[in-house]
């Protein structure tokens, strides 16, 4: 049974969050993303829910962290901006990479219709993807590339943009489908280059 108490200690502060977010983890794997409550997060590690609390503010904020960890703007990409559809599956796989790094029971969990923090990261908000997002910087990879003439300058920035998200769900979907045996990376070029092309 988890604690009732509020903060962690000073010689905690440090350790409480890194332990929410394996717990969250290794409740995923076993389990789903479905079992993953703030209850249920705090009996396995053995902290407070005040402790919980301290670091995030409900479930979903504790999905967002994994999403959210990493900022997209300032990522170095090797694929020339004249290969744009590579360019973009480079980015894509960063963020796909680092998934998969969990495991394919953390994906197929992740990646399901009742992750509400995954939705509302791939969502948009006023009709703009969030600064820092993976999407947001995808839209201005694409921009350049019409800038620099490798796309029609009657592109539709942010529509493309919001396709491509739903090619790399949709391939991040059947990779779990697959139980992993699909070359995703080489898939999602070869799907966004077609794409592109049309």
């Amino acid at each position: 049974m988890s604690k009732r108490s509020g903060r962690p200690s000073k010689g905690d502060e440090n350790n409480s969050k890194e332990k929410i977010i394996y717990t969250t983890i290794a409740i995923i794997r076993e389990k789903g993303a479905d079992a993953v409550t703030v209850r249920n997060v705090c009996s396995e590690a053995g902290l407070s829910i005040g402790t919980f609390y301290h670091y995030f503010r409900d479930k979903d904020d504790l999905l967002m962290h994994f999403l959210k960890e990493t900022s997209f703007e300032s990522i170095y990409l090797m694929t020339p901006l004249s290969d744009i559809a590579g360019r973009i599956t480079e980015l894509y796989m960063f963020l796909i990479s680092k998934y998969m790094d969990f495991g394919l029971d953390f994906m197929k969990s992740f990646y399901s219709t009742g992750n509400r923090s995954l939705s509302a990261y791939m969502g948009e908000v006023e009709g703009a993807f969030a600064p820092g997002t993976v999407m947001a910087r995808s839209e201005t990879e694409l921009q350049s590339a019409i800038e620099h003439g490798y796309l029609s300058k009657k592109t539709d920035v942010h529509e493309l943009g919001m396709d491509i998200c739903t090619i790399v769900k949709g391939c991040v979907f059947e990779w779990c489908l697959t139980d992993g045996n699909m070359d995703i990376h080489k898939t999602l070029e070869r799907i966004i280059s077609a794409y592109l092309r049309k």
